[in-house]
């Protein structure tokens, strides 16, 4: 899985302190730890605090168990430094998408537990390592992945541009990379958001 330079492997092959630079020790995605689409209705980032967020992230992409049957997501590097990262998993995986609206569902008849459709959730570029691909070939990899561990289809859920974006909201991806790996328009529910997805069948 590879772009030009950019190489990109399962989290689970990597250690966790190199996922953890690429996350930093400042800023959203430090703050986030990839958990805001796993929150429980209940919860909240400040609530269950960056302490217990890193611990979940650990537990979840199973870093350092190469033989592990799955993990959270996937892990860029630029050479022999940590650069990126994308989250995919099972749609299911994601409670706070699923059960509370995080993601719109107007509109959209299907079966919100149905397993084999996958989703990439987000997006981590290191400081320092941006403007070189790295997004682009994490998401094509994530494609890969899907697909090979029997995804019938795999979505996301990217803002529409970059213009105008808050600090912090481009973490789910921009549509122009989303469109130029085959994913289609599935809806738009607002402005600024885009529901997309590739289908394998």
């Amino acid at each position: 899985m590879s772009d030009d330079s950019v190489r990109v492997v399962p989290a689970n092959t990597v250690a966790f302190d190199e996922l953890q630079r690429v996350f930093g020790s400042l800023g959203d995605a430090h703050r986030c730890q990839c958990q805001w689409f796993k929150l429980a209705p209940r919860e909240s980032l400040e609530r269950v605090g960056v302490e217990e967020l890193t611990a979940r992230l650990e537990e979840q992409a199973r870093c350092g168990h190469p033989r592990a049957q799955s993990t959270a997501g996937l892990v860029a590097f630029l050479g022999d430094e940590p650069a990126g990262w994308v989250a995919v998993e099972p749609r299911t995986a994601y409670i706070g998408m699923v059960r509370t609206g995080k993601v719109p569902w107007d509109g959209r008849e299907e079966d919100r537990e149905d397993q084999t459709v996958w989703a990439v959730t987000c997006f981590v570029t290191r400081v320092g390592h941006r403007k070189q691909g790295v997004s682009r070939a994490l998401l094509a990899a994530a494609v890969d992945h899907a697909r090979g561990q029997g995804a019938s289809a795999v979505e996301g859920y990217p803002m529409a541009s970059a213009q105008g974006a808050l600090t912090g909201e481009l973490f789910v991806g921009l549509e122009s990379v989303f469109s130029d790996e085959g994913f289609a328009v599935v809806n738009r529910p607002t402005k600024r958001r885009v529901v997309m997805r590739l289908d394998f069948s």
